[in-house]
Protein backbone atom coordinates (compact mmCIF):
# COMPACT_ATOMS: atom_id res chain seq x y z
CA UNK A 1 0.00 0.00 0.00
CA UNK A 2 1.06 3.38 -1.07
CA UNK A 3 1.44 6.00 1.94
CA UNK A 4 1.33 9.83 2.30
CA UNK A 5 3.26 12.00 4.83
CA UNK A 6 1.43 15.04 6.36
CA UNK A 7 3.42 17.22 4.28
CA UNK A 8 2.10 15.53 1.18
CA UNK A 9 -1.37 15.45 2.38
CA UNK A 10 -1.92 19.13 3.24
CA UNK A 11 0.11 20.28 -0.23
CA UNK A 12 -2.26 17.64 -2.05
CA UNK A 13 -5.68 19.15 0.03
CA UNK A 14 -4.56 22.62 -0.47
CA UNK A 15 -4.26 21.96 -4.48
CA UNK A 16 -8.50 21.18 -4.88
CA UNK A 17 -9.87 23.31 -3.13
CA UNK A 18 -12.84 23.38 -6.06
CA UNK A 19 -13.25 19.69 -4.92
CA UNK A 20 -11.87 17.60 -7.23
CA UNK A 21 -9.65 14.41 -6.19
CA UNK A 22 -5.41 13.94 -6.69
CA UNK A 23 -4.25 11.52 -9.33
CA UNK A 24 -0.67 9.75 -8.61
CA UNK A 25 0.70 7.91 -11.06
CA UNK A 26 3.55 6.20 -13.14
CA UNK A 27 4.40 7.24 -16.35
CA UNK A 28 6.92 6.27 -19.32
CA UNK A 29 9.89 8.58 -19.50
CA UNK A 30 12.61 10.25 -17.43
CA UNK A 31 16.26 9.04 -16.94
CA UNK A 32 15.59 5.76 -14.91
CA UNK A 33 12.44 5.18 -17.09
CA UNK A 34 9.62 6.11 -15.18
CA UNK A 35 8.74 9.08 -13.77
CA UNK A 36 5.92 9.87 -11.28
CA UNK A 37 3.13 12.79 -11.79
CA UNK A 38 0.47 14.35 -9.59
CA UNK A 39 -1.95 16.12 -10.80
CA UNK A 40 -5.36 17.27 -10.21
CA UNK A 41 -8.15 15.05 -11.51
CA UNK A 42 -12.11 15.67 -11.41
CA UNK A 43 -13.26 12.68 -13.47
CA UNK A 44 -11.58 9.41 -12.02
CA UNK A 45 -12.01 6.22 -13.87
CA UNK A 46 -14.20 3.37 -12.88
CA UNK A 47 -11.10 1.28 -12.36
CA UNK A 48 -9.23 3.73 -10.40
CA UNK A 49 -8.21 2.62 -6.59
CA UNK A 50 -9.46 5.41 -4.60
CA UNK A 51 -7.79 6.41 -1.14
CA UNK A 52 -10.06 8.33 0.97
CA UNK A 53 -8.62 10.85 3.85
CA UNK A 54 -12.14 12.28 4.49
CA UNK A 55 -10.43 13.56 8.26
CA UNK A 56 -8.18 16.04 5.98
CA UNK A 57 -10.80 16.63 3.18
CA UNK A 58 -8.54 14.30 0.49
CA UNK A 59 -9.19 12.13 -2.09
CA UNK A 60 -6.50 10.17 -3.94
CA UNK A 61 -6.84 8.03 -6.69
CA UNK A 62 -4.39 5.73 -8.66
CA UNK A 63 -4.96 3.54 -11.48
CA UNK A 64 -4.35 0.02 -11.19
CA UNK A 65 -1.13 -0.56 -13.02
CA UNK A 66 0.61 2.51 -11.02
CA UNK A 67 -1.04 1.01 -7.96
CA UNK A 68 1.27 -2.00 -8.51
CA UNK A 69 4.14 0.40 -9.61
CA UNK A 70 3.50 2.46 -6.45
CA UNK A 71 3.24 -0.42 -3.80
CA UNK A 72 5.12 0.13 -0.23
CA UNK A 73 6.40 3.45 -1.50
CA UNK A 74 6.41 6.75 0.70
CA UNK A 75 5.18 9.88 -1.01
CA UNK A 76 6.29 13.28 1.06
CA UNK A 77 6.81 16.52 -0.03
CA UNK A 78 10.19 18.35 0.45
CA UNK A 79 10.41 22.28 0.26
CA UNK A 80 13.89 24.18 0.48
CA UNK A 81 15.65 27.23 -0.89
CA UNK A 82 17.07 25.12 -4.10
CA UNK A 83 14.12 23.02 -4.73
CA UNK A 84 10.35 21.75 -3.57
CA UNK A 85 8.20 18.64 -4.59
CA UNK A 86 6.89 15.42 -4.36
CA UNK A 87 9.14 13.33 -3.38
CA UNK A 88 8.87 9.44 -3.79
CA UNK A 89 10.38 6.74 -1.84
CA UNK A 90 9.70 3.81 -3.10
CA UNK A 91 11.54 0.34 -2.54
CA UNK A 92 10.77 -1.13 -5.77
CA UNK A 93 12.91 1.46 -8.03
CA UNK A 94 16.40 -0.11 -8.73
CA UNK A 95 17.75 3.58 -9.97
CA UNK A 96 17.20 7.31 -9.69
CA UNK A 97 18.45 10.34 -11.61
Amino acid sequence: MISFTENAIEVMKNAIKDGGMIRVSVKGGGCSGFIYDVQTDKNPQKDDIIIDFEEHGLKICIDPQSSFMLEDTIVDYESSLVKSGFKFVNPKASRSC
